[in-house]
């Protein structure tokens, strides 16, 4: 049984996996329970815990032997399952004292500082506040011994709805500030940040005369109940309120000016010009799509359109320009949607039919690259073919930005087969070149990862974390938001093979925890199941996932994501692991042998083992051999680490 806590709010012990909570008998008991937590796996002398628990009275004369009493009721709550005389894991006795080693995932106020620490939209900062059901040790309002981490862990939560009103600000998303700021400032009237950041969202959604009071009702309470006077930020900002000073508006404020000034000039001069207008709004979908999230879905959809609308004027350069000009960087082997990704690919062949013999070279150049990058994770052979025609192209041409693009479309099909992480990293380091060369920040960004990806696999973490601080400072300078994501599951894979099981299933928890908002449905699809077998494979826990649940929806418990049936476009490969953990060889060696081929993407190597593994456990030496033939050229590399987002351990275990 896998234990949880929760101290923000009573102290609770919850039984992870059902999410029922534990009896804990006693208010004594719950005291201990609460003082171990306290100490954050640190050991508590006996002699401390006896004297924390009778603060208010002389401890009685048997009181270390009613502690043991305690500690063996709490054992025996916490680890039923633990045999007689077995040395207890969870809560243990070490030298002096006792200690409570549960992992850094097990108790919601340390995911809340590790949440809190990681946050950087309104969001994750809602996610991290969530996990609040009053105030913190709620069970223990008097004990000194919590009153130390109470304060600290209030003041955090304080900072958090502070920061998170913030966020919302910078994003222009002042309205939805207000309500929270209105309640913050009055239970906690002391906070002045609170204050301004209430004045100043009221001020951005037009409410300037309420601002303004709220300032002066902040001064009266200072003046009156503390006897001083607002500080500096909050007699600035009345001073600016008074002059309507620009600056108020904000960047996102200012931004929008120069958009809705921009957007009129536009209509004006372009009129009903639908050729400039096609060509224009595939730039504006490509700065979209950088964007992550919702910009990229909605990038996706309008670019179908903007295609189908180029195609109906019977232009094939037009069409060719529109279809060209969404040269968005593309990391992931594996397209979010198959049906628009056909669609483009469709577009594209047929405009590279209609375009007459003397267009210009860049024009079919961007074709065939648009042709690679979206067939990728297919076996056509008409992928890599168009991808080598493209980085010819646009060599000879000389042209930086085409042959980045076309060297993405290269990438894209550099997964056919095994082994290839040093041809990846060959074409991640042109990709470095070429950004800071010729100031392409979208595609210097795309070489670092690539190259971090080639280092994961090839398991030299120090470049690999070279490579990511790199990108994540350029993700950071030119605000591209879905760097993260990748850097993010990086450093889950780099405790995978470097820390604890605790630690990397946290860190990937948390990394899947941002994957819902990315827009990339093809990334998130079965990922943190699959990283979790890696997981459990790579640290020898059992070659075999956990037994699928017989009936019912799977929790929101720890393991429950891991023991799903939904798999993604991975269930083909982990289908027969899962029958032979519940003893269903026949139905197990079945699906083995009709297992199709992996698709070339990022995970080939990945999906080659869990069949390897399958068929070693079947005894299927025809499937072994094939698998042993495909996985041969990958003898040095970690698999699935190519991937920079889990591995499944060393190819050479496995061969």
């Amino acid at each position: 049984m896998r234990v949880e806590f929760e101290v923000l709010g009573p102290v609770t012990a919850r039984d992870a996996d059902s999410g029922r909570p534990i009896a804990l008998k006693g208010p004594r008991h719950r005291a201990v329970l609460a003082r171990l937590l306290v100490a954050r796996r640190r050991v508590v002398p006996v002699p401390r815990l006896v004297a924390d628990l009778w603060e208010d009275d002389a401890p009685p004369a048997g009181a270390v032997p009613a502690l043991r009493t305690f500690v063996a009721a709490l054992r025996r709550a916490l680890e039923p399952d633990r045999p007689p005389r077995a040395p207890a894991r969870l809560l243990i006795t070490e030298g002096p004292g006792y200690a409570l080693r549960t992992g850094p995932d097990t108790v919601d106020a340390w995911r809340f500082e590790t949440a809190l620490t990681d946050a950087t939209t309104p969001a994750a900062l809602d996610a991290a506040l969530a996990l609040w059901h009053g105030p913190a040790y709620a069970d223990f309002p008097e004990a000194s011994w919590a009153r130390t981490e109470r304060s600290r862990l209030g003041e955090l939560r304080l900072q958090a709805v502070e920061r998170r009103a913030a966020l919302l600000l910078d994003r222009g998303r002042a309205a939805e500030a207000v309500p929270d700021l209105d309640a913050h400032a009055a239970e906690h009237p002391w906070r002045e940040d609170g204050w301004r950041l209430l004045a100043l969202a009221l001020y951005r959604t037009g409410r300037q005369g309420e601002a303004l009071a709220v300032l002066r009702r902040a001064r009266a309470l200072l003046v009156e109940q503390l006897g001083v006077d607002p500080g500096p930020a909050l007699r600035r900002l009345e001073a600016d309120i008074l002059a309507q000073a620009g600056h108020l508006e904000g960047t996102a404020g200012r931004v929008e000016q120069v958009w809705e000034r921009t957007a009129a000039a536009y209509d004006r001069a372009v009129g009903g010009g639908s050729r400039v207008r096609l060509e224009s709004t595939v730039g504006l979908l490509r700065e979209l799509a950088v964007t992550g999230g919702g910009g990229l879905e909605a990038a996706r959809d309008q670019r179908t359109a903007a295609v189908a609308a180029a195609e109906e004027l019977g232009d094939p350069d037009l069409t060719a320009r529109v279809i060209g000009a969404y040269d968005v960087p593309a990391i992931w082997t594996r397209v979010d949607d198959p049906e628009h990704a056909a669609r483009v690919v469709a577009s594209a062949e047929r405009t590279l039919a209609a375009l007459p013999p003397d267009a210009h070279p860049a024009a079919r150049a961007r074709l065939l690259a648009t042709v690679a990058v979206e067939s990728r994770g297919t076996r056509s052979a008409r992928g890599p073919r168009a991808a080598g025609e493209a980085v010819r192209l646009a060599r000879e041409l000389g042209d930086a930005p085409l042959l980045a693009f076309a060297l993405n479309g290269l990438f894209m099909q550099s997964c056919r087969g095994s082994g290839l992480a040093g041809r990846r990293e060959e074409i991640g380091a042109e990709l470095v070149t070429l950004g800071e060369r010729h100031a392409l920040p979208s595609y210097g960004i795309l070489g670092r990862l690539i190259r971090l990806q080639a280092r994961c696999a090839r398991a030299d973490f120090a470049g690999a974390d070279a490579q990511a601080a790199a990108a994540e400072r350029l993700a950071e300078r030119y605000d591209r938001p879905l760097v993260g994501v990748f850097t993010q599951w990086y450093g889950a894979l780099r405790l995978a093979e470097t820390g604890t099981v605790a630690q990397a299933e946290a860190a990937y928890r948390a990394a899947a925890d941002g994957l819902p908002d990315a827009g990339m449905p093809g990334l998130a699809a079965g990922l943190l199941p699959l990283a979790l077998l890696g997981l459990r494979m790579r640290h020898g826990l059992s070659p075999e996932p956990e037994p699928e649940p017989e009936e019912g929806p799977a929790t929101a418990a720890p393991g429950a994501a891991y023991r799903a049936a939904d798999w993604g476009p991975y269930a083909p490969w982990t289908r027969p692991l899962l029958l032979l953990a519940r003893n269903r060889r026949a139905e197990a060696a079945t699906a083995l042998r009709t297992l199709p081929p992996p698709p070339y993407d990022l995970l080939y190597e990945a999906m080659w083992c869990l069949t390897a593994r399958a068929a070693a456990l079947l005894g299927d030496r025809e499937t072994l051999a094939r698998a042993r033939a495909e996985l041969a050229p990958a003898a040095g590399e970690l698999a699935g680490a190519g991937s920079g987002l889990l591995t499944l351990g060393p190819v050479a275990a496995y061969l």
